[in-house]
């Protein structure tokens, strides 16, 4: 895993972490299915993600029903994913990280973006194009408890996807196919014919990792797969995950709330903040040299055991409460709560770009930061 993080880095680091999207020019259903056939090597984006909205209506009457606003759940955001790496993404709850998740899927409608699996626009596709979009990019869901369902046995549930997609396995090799993921992913192949509340928490997630496996998709979308967890079930399906990806080639998009652990997995980490991305680098420069003032505040939260670091720490403490998704503030959206912010923050949207007094260095702090005051800062411990 080290190694392969090496090389993501080094990807990374060379590489805007939004690049030009190369459109696929098919026009067919059948091409369109021929190009998401087509093999991303390795380090090259898979799945590019611009401008991504998802307002939520509010509305109001009973017979005349009529909108009178909108929850701003994500509200343009931009990222790429490259083949074989981890991409974290973190933020406090309410921030939108799921409903990118759901967006990604194609489970929810995107109301204005794009998002591109292999140059192909998967928001505008359906049928036969979007089936196969779905075969090559699958989930682990947050509660491994109410993911999978209580009347069905493991087999059939890890099983499931193959009557989805049968071209996958055919009907005679499933049950082996089934046995042989049961193994992969830890479990005994005896337990096919179980039932999900015949095992723990942990081993319910190993379940829903073996079933998002069942078709070989090329990107896993991981919804705060171990936040359910105990602490020591937590190192074992991580670094589980971590084995897996390194087996199957795979992609992950990992959401989640612990920063350590994002750190533990993730090649590069994206921080969230009230629907958009305030900041975006690899593991060293978020953690080590973040330049957003959000970002550095939640570092600055993450618990030391040292004594010694602690003690010559520096705690931000932020003030005032979240605002409404509903009613976010005019420019930057984290000015209420910001240490830094001065009247040009209450007009002006800071874009989500390489600050300018770090452009031409070689610092680490020259990642893209959404603040117009981005100044680099150490924080103790946060390693």
């Amino acid at each position: 895993m080290a190694e392969m993080k090496k090389k993501a880095g080094a990807v990374a680091d060379s590489t805007p972490s939004v690049s030009d999207v190369v459109e696929s020019d098919a026009s067919t259903t059948t091409e369109v299915e021929a190009a998401l056939d087509k093999r991303v090597a390795r380090g090259e984006p898979i799945l590019q993600v611009r401008n991504l909205v998802k307002h939520f209506p509010l509305t109001q009457g009973i017979l005349f029903r009529r909108q009178v606003g909108a929850v701003k759940a994500v509200d343009g955001i931009s990222f790429d994913l490259y083949q074989g790496e981890t991409l974290g993404i973190v933020g406090e709850s309410g921030c939108g990280k799921s409903t990118v998740a759901k967006l990604l899927m194609t489970l929810e409608k995107a109301t204005a973006g794009e998002v591109f699996y292999k140059g192909q626009d998967i928001t505008k596709l359906s049928g036969r194009a979007l089936h196969a979009v779905r075969r090559n990019i699958q989930m682990v869901f947050q509660d491994p408890y109410t993911s999978l369902n209580p009347r069905m046995t493991v087999g059939d549930i890890i099983g499931e996807p193959y009557e989805i997609h049968p071209e996958v396995a055919p009907k005679g090799s499933r049950r082996k196919k089934v046995q042989d993921l049961l193994d992969v992913v830890g479990l005994n192949p005896e337990y096919i014919n179980r039932y999900p509340h015949q095992f723990s928490g942990g081993q319910r997630q190993r379940i829903g990792i073996a079933r998002g496996l069942a078709l070989n998709p090329e990107i896993i979308i991981c919804d705060e797969p171990v936040s359910a967890l105990d602490v020591s079930v937590q190192a074992q399906v991580i670094n589980l995950m971590e084995k897996l990806q390194d087996e199957f080639n795979l992609s992950y998009l990992f959401i989640a709330h612990d920063l350590s652990i994002v750190r533990h997995i993730s090649d590069r980490v994206g921080v969230m903040y009230l629907g958009k991305m305030a900041e975006i680098g690899s593991d060293q420069e978020i953690y080590e040299h973040p330049t957003h003032p959000y970002t550095q505040a939640l570092l600055s939260a993450v618990p030391v055991p040292d004594p010694e670091a602690r003690e010559g720490r520096e705690r931000i403490i932020l003030t005032g409460d979240v605002p409404s998704p509903a009613n976010p503030p005019s420019g930057c959206r984290f000015r209420t709560r910001c240490w830094k912010a001065e009247e040009k923050c209450s007009k002006e949207e800071p874009l989500l770009a390489i600050p300018q007094r770090f452009a031409t260095t070689d610092s680490l702090a020259a990642h893209e930061s959404a603040c117009h005051f981005a100044e680099e800062k150490d924080v103790v411990g946060a390693a």
